[in-house]
């Protein structure tokens, strides 16, 4: 069975694959396969976690690819935090990518702030569409990580060291600089 960790970016989704990389019965792996373009892309081992904010840009292909057969988990972070960490990264990355090449044109001086909403408005948006039709979704909100991360390893049947997986939500891995 294969797990897929929906997010935006900027909301845990490196540590989760740390703290999942304490689980012995799947592999895991952070944007493990996002320099890939063609079928490859979406072709992930079996018994695999991947957590890549790009795939809310891939999911119609994800459908096509696991449909109900995996399960999705919904990653997210307080909506205004993760907004400010795109924003203080407002110059590459996603944010240059979306505002650049999907809104394209703005009326006035970009707003990072403003991008990174709506930004943020649009993937959530893609991933609760894509996630109302499957039989296995769960939600986890990085401020309660730690609970939602127990109810996940028992969701998916992990084995492995729990208490290491769980320390990891103690270090803050990939983040911002303030």
């Amino acid at each position: 069975m294969n797990v897929f960790i929906l997010n935006s970016g900027r909301c845990g989704s490196t540590t989760f694959i740390r703290a999942c990389s304490h689980i012995t019965n799947y592999s895991a792996g952070h944007e493990s396969r996002a320099g890939i373009v063609g079928p490859d892309r979406l072709r992930y081992p079996a018994n695999h976690i991947e957590a890549d904010n790009r795939l809310s840009w891939y999911l119609g292909r994800l459908d096509r690819h696991y449909g109900d057969g995996a399960r999705y988990v919904h990653l997210l972070r307080d909506r205004e935090t993760t907004a400010a960490s795109f924003a203080r990264r407002h110059e590459f990355g996603i944010m240059q990518a979306y505002r650049e090449g999907i809104v394209l044109e703005m009326e006035g001086e970009p707003d990072a702030m403003a991008i990174a909403r709506d930004y943020l408005d649009t993937v959530t948006a893609n991933i609760e569409h894509f996630m109302q039709n499957k039989s296995h979704t769960m939600t986890i909100q990085l401020e309660r990580a730690e609970e939602g991360f127990v109810t996940f390893w028992e969701w998916i049947g992990a084995e492995g060291d729990l208490s290491a997986a769980l320390a990891e939500w103690q270090v803050r891995h990939n983040a911002s600089v303030e």
